[in-house]
């Protein structure tokens, strides 16, 4: 894995704990999806912190890499918003909707990373 990728994903599993993320994972899915490398899933208690989480990782990825999403998704409805960032994509859910598409159980088999490093 490339240590930039590495660092993006860091980066966004930060900026979501320090706004009150919750259950931040970080999985490798590069094997399964050979264009991504990384998924960063957290959950939010209400559709406000996930626009919160979602505006704090695009400004920590800007400040930090330099980089915007090259696509987003769901930033209307705020119940599952996603930022593509080609490498690393970010998953942010409101905890119903993450309950519902159980994105855990498609993944289970993947390595995860330590986002703290």
């Amino acid at each position: 894995m490339d240590t930039d990728t590495l660092a993006v994903a860091q980066s966004a599993a930060r900026a979501a704990d320090d706004k009150q993320g919750s259950d931040i994972r970080v999985f490798d899915v590069s094997e399964v999806m050979p264009i991504v490398g990384l998924f960063v899933v957290t959950s939010a208690g209400n559709p406000r912190l996930v626009r919160t989480i979602a505006g704090e990782v695009e400004v920590r990825i800007r400040l930090d890499h330099r980089r915007s999403p090259v696509r987003t998704e769901g930033i209307s409805e705020s119940q599952w918003i996603l930022l593509d960032y080609g490498d690393v994509v970010v998953h942010i859910f409101a905890e119903e909707t993450r309950r519902f598409y159980e994105i855990e159980r498609l993944y289970r088999d993947r390595p995860t990373v330590d986002w703290r490093g």
